[in-house]
């Protein structure tokens, strides 16, 4: 590893300590898999793992470890099956996000928010994720007889803040039995609605669309489909916001072997070609607003709450998860620092809208 600088057994954070010798077979045989799940088990230890991934990632030793016949098999499936329908996609519902609300509270804002903050001036959890609220709302200029379509609802953070500071009227649909639960809890006595339905069921007529950390689960074999759908839905002067994770490589899969099979089942990350593509002749491009820099600090802040929050629910998850956890948080910072990973704001509008949309930052 002497062009990422990184030590096997050495003494800085982001060296690699090995516990089990067992470790390089197991990284050959299952490329990035192995390296996750030897974590998981404790044969290997890094005070920094975020910083190793980015160290990895700067002289391209993730794409030679990503090289296995486990992933190759992985790639073959979500080229030849549509991993993503109705069925398909409640399966990383009932993995992830059902996992346990209090334990997404205990690390997320007051607006449990589960994506990238907007740490513009600021270096405060908190703060990012309203002003990363308060930006979406400006691009998709809400007002309050606005009627908003929230794709991909989560804990109904946004519908919240929405129907509170510009008085709009949002519904927001979702799959996660427990999500729906706290949302309606979390939005009751506001202008606001909460449906548990697959965005293949949406009806209706709406102003605005949202899709904000929810495209990652569609699959691009389904972009042009969910395009279409709010192609039809928003009225002819809307507005649709997409805030999505993104990558370079239209080529790749998206999510690596570890992540797609422990955190997001079924999961994938669009390239901005894949995406483009799906919009041709629906939509406008009218802003595009990459601030992936921020997803490294909105990371780093998750990970701090969470390991400080642990003792709540050591008992109930295990020390297997908390390192499974831990993995998966501080890597994910990494391959945003080393600008594998992105974070992409897009702004759509009809493309037989007839005004100009004005860039909002």
């Amino acid at each position: 590893m002497e062009p990422a600088d990184i030590v096997v057994n050495g003494d800085r954070p982001w060296d690699i300590q090995v516990h089990n010798e067992k470790l390089y077979d197991r990284v050959l045989a299952k490329g990035t898999l192995g390296i996750g799940e030897s974590y998981m088990d404790g044969w290997w230890d890094c005070g920094e793992i975020d910083e190793l991934v980015n160290r990895m990632i700067r002289v391209g030793g993730d794409k030679v470890v990503a090289r296995s016949f486990s992933n190759a098999l992985r790639v073959i499936k979500a080229k030849l099956i549509n991993l993503q329908t109705e069925s398909g996609s409640k399966k990383v519902a009932r993995e992830h996000y059902d996992l346990g609300n209090d334990m997404y509270m205990a690390f997320l804002d007051p607006y449990n928010q589960y994506t990238c903050g907007y740490f513009k001036d600021t270096e405060d959890l908190d703060v990012a994720q309203e002003q990363k609220l308060d930006l979406i709302c400006r691009k998709l200029k809400l007002k309050s007889t606005d009627k908003v379509l929230d794709i991909g609802c989560g804990w109904g953070g946004f519908a919240k803040y929405a129907a509170e500071h510009f008085g709009c009227h949002v519904t927001g649909i979702s799959i996660s039995d427990e999500q729906i639960a706290y949302a309606k809890e979390f939005t009751k006595g506001l202008s606001v609605e909460i449906i548990n339905a697959d965005y293949r069921e949406i009806k209706g007529k709406y102003d605005k669309v949202l899709i904000c950390g929810m495209i990652e689960h569609v699959g691009y074999k389904n972009y042009r489909k969910i395009m279409e759908i709010i192609k039809k839905v928003l009225v002819p002067d809307g507005i649709f916001l997409l805030h999505t994770i993104g990558r370079n490589d239209s080529k790749s899969i998206g999510f690596d072997a570890w992540i797609e099979k422990y955190i997001f089942p079924n999961s994938m990350v669009p390239s901005s070609q894949q995406i483009a593509k799906a919009s041709e002749g629906l939509f406008v491009m009218e802003d595009l607003h990459n601030f992936g820099l921020y997803y490294d600090k909105t990371l780093l802040a998750w990970w701090k709450n969470f390991d400080a929050s642990w003792s709540k629910f050591k008992d109930k998850y295990g020390e297997r998860f908390y390192r499974m956890f831990r993995y998966y948080i501080l890597s994910c910072a990494g391959t945003f620092r080393g600008r594998k990973t992105l974070l992409w704001q897009m702004v759509f509008t009809h493309i037989e809208k007839k005004t100009q949309y004005e860039s909002v930052r």
